[in-house]
């Protein structure tokens, strides 16, 4: 089953650096991606903002911290939605100082292109315009939305949230690094999370 990526990136793909197209390529059946590291930042250092993180919270979209040196873990599955929709389900676990908390989401090529659906019941989705520059991947959302279907309430532009993802890897530390940062008009960062980590496709029973 091809990935959420190669379906809507297609050749473009092949301009990834090596390391990473494991990352974002089809994983076989009976296996799962599996990464570990260290987030050099998670959250906001800006406390005002961290009751409506809570509430993100409540969805494992974002969470009220600021910590440093933050160890996590990835686990990458491919998934098959009813209609047929191609994707891929991750769930991110934050060893946070005190509390361990998991961010759940999932990716899907959809007529529109990449989709992010955000927690474990896809409540909030981000229409996701992706290329590859430098042999990184990066995605930028384009549409915000709460809701699925023909049910989902688009957020005016000029209000909705921006989220930029981007994925590289670093041949100095032989690792990849990931960088999510979430903007608001007017506002600014709201969020953040950035950091090193190694990844493999492995048994699903390893």
């Amino acid at each position: 089953m091809a990935s959420p990526y190669e379906m809507v990136l297609g050749a473009e793909l092949g301009a990834l650096h090596p390391r990473l197209r494991a990352y974002f390529g089809a994983i076989p059946d009976g296996s799962v991606g599996r990464g570990h590291g260290v987030f050099d930042a998670v959250g906001t250092p800006r406390r005002w903002l961290w009751p409506v993180l809570a509430l993100l919270g409540l969805e494992g979209v974002a969470f009220p911290v600021w910590a440093t040196d933050v160890p996590f873990d990835v686990e990458n599955r491919p998934i098959r939605l009813a209609d047929g929709t191609i994707g891929v389900a991750a769930v991110r676990t934050f060893h946070l100082p005190g509390r361990t908390r998991r961010m759940v989401d999932a990716i899907t090529a959809e007529a529109r292109g990449l989709v992010d659906h955000l927690g474990p019941h896809g409540l909030v989705s981000a229409d996701l315009e992706a290329g590859v520059r430098d042999g990184a991947l990066t995605m930028r959302s384009v549409g915000v939305g709460v809701g699925g279907g023909r049910a989902r309430l688009e957020f005016l532009r000029p209000l909705a949230p921006t989220v930029v993802l981007t994925e590289r890897f670093d041949d100095d530390r032989e690792q990849q690094h990931v960088s999510i940062v979430l903007t608001m008009p007017i506002i600014g960062k709201i969020y953040e999370y950035s950091g090193y980590f190694e990844y493999a496709v492995v048994p699903e029973t390893s």
